[in-house]
């Protein structure tokens, strides 16, 4: 929705989303209060509580607004390649560049798991549930030799897989080698879909 078609309190609810999205990162939750999200939003505090009964509610909208399924859901359902190697690399490739645009997820999701225990995760996951299942045909789609795993299962280790390698890049990233960093995400792939043990 663009803002010219938003309501007036659409506009507002949007712009205290915005607001405390940037006060969280800059200043975690514990240090964002309700009063400095809605004078730097320029409402009152009461006004806030038109549109949020709580921080955490906010905290709730910010978490679905900045998640990066807006960005990885398109790239996965789009990546290209008729095989299942092609189409995971290009997927998992596509989806750390967008994640390169984004420094502020990982600060949102420690929040979300160090302050919540990632309560509201489940509740983002069971709204895109049925766009993940759009994946898991795009996988169902691509020719290969599948081992007789559901799906949906495939689809959870690639992503678990994926956003580990993420954490561990943003986190330790540097301190390995140059040499270590080159082609670190293809490994990362080739394991996803071969494992680390020889069949030779």
């Amino acid at each position: 929705m663009t803002d010219e078609n938003m309501t007036k309190g659409e506009r507002t609810r949007s712009g205290i989303i915005q607001t405390a999205h940037r006060l969280f990162i800059e200043q975690g939750y514990h240090g964002t209060s309700m009063r400095q999200v809605a004078a730097n939003a320029g409402i009152s505090l009461g006004g806030i509580y038109n549109h949020f009964v709580s921080k955490e509610e906010i905290f709730m909208a910010v978490l679905e607004a900045y998640h990066p399924y807006h960005e990885m859901l398109p790239i996965i359902k789009n990546a290209q390649g008729e095989s299942i190697e092609a189409f995971v690399h290009n997927a998992a490739s596509g989806m750390i560049a967008a994640l390169d645009k984004r420094p502020d997820f990982l600060n949102l999701m420690f929040i979300e798991i160090v302050e919540f225990g990632s309560r509201h995760i489940p509740k983002i996951f069971t709204k895109y549930f049925p766009q993940v299942m759009g994946i898991v045909q795009r996988f169902a789609e691509k020719q290969g030799n599948l081992r007789p795993i559901p799906l949906p299962i495939i689809i959870r280790v690639f992503i678990g897989l994926f956003f580990s390698y993420y954490m561990t890049e943003y986190i330790l990233g540097e301190q390995f080698p140059a040499n270590l960093q080159q082609g670190a995400l293809q490994h990362s792939v080739d394991i996803f879909l071969n494992g680390v043990v020889s069949k030779e």
